[in-house]
Order: structure tokens, then sequence, then C-alpha cells
């Protein structure tokens, strides 16, 4: 799960080709209205967008490991991941992305309560 959740950000945030005009995408990614409200520069927020994509999976995969391997560390990673995967949908948010938040937010309590890392 954590694995396939952490694949999933770059799935999504991922350059992708230009969609025929007839049949745009649901939603642009890498749009932030926060970052935008705050006049960061249309390359910056694309930018951060990747970057928090990438480091969002590369959390996720790392967990998906310590949680396989059972370390002492898997619950900070986990919940390094999912602090990350929120704030990229935080700042990026769209309707779409809801279940992903949701998603976030379960790995993250789960972690937190320290329910058996292997159900994660």
């Amino acid at each position: 799960f954590l694995a396939v959740h952490g694949l999933l950000h770059l799935a999504v945030w991922l350059p992708k080709p230009a969609p025929p005009p007839a049949k745009p995408p649901p939603f642009e990614p890498d749009h932030s209205a926060v970052l935008t409200a705050v006049r960061v520069p249309v390359r910056s927020v694309h930018a951060l967008a990747l970057g928090l994509a990438v480091g969002a999976c590369a959390a996720y995969l790392l967990a998906a490991v310590a949680v396989a391997l059972g370390p002492g560390w898997a619950v900070g990673v986990t919940v390094a991941a999912a602090l990350l995967g929120l704030v990229l949908k935080g700042l990026y948010f769209h309707p779409w992305l809801s279940f992903g938040v949701l998603l976030d937010l379960g790995v993250l309590s789960a972690a937190l309560w320290e329910w058996p890392m292997a159900l994660v």
C-alpha cells in the first residue's frame, strides 16, 4: 500500500505529453492557488510540485521498505512521508485530490497511534 501510494504521486505530478485540446485533463496538478496568490514565479511553482512529488514518493517507498524490514525508524519515516504528501496536496489542492488527502491522513494517524506497522 505505501509503495503504491508513493508511486501514485509520480503518476499525478510528473510531466506528461500535451493532451489533445478536445480532451483536456480534469485539472493541472502543478497549479497552486496558494503560491500564485503570493506571486511565486510559475517555474518555481512547477519545480516545487515536482520536488515535493518526488520527495513524497521516495519517502513512501522508504517507509514501505522500513515497514517490511521492521526497523524502529519505520514510524518516523512513515510520518514524514504522510506529511510530505499532505503538504504537496495542500499547496496544490484540487477536489480530485481529496481521496489522496484522506489516504495521507489515514497513514499519518496509523503511524502516530503506533498501530502495528505491518497493517499500514
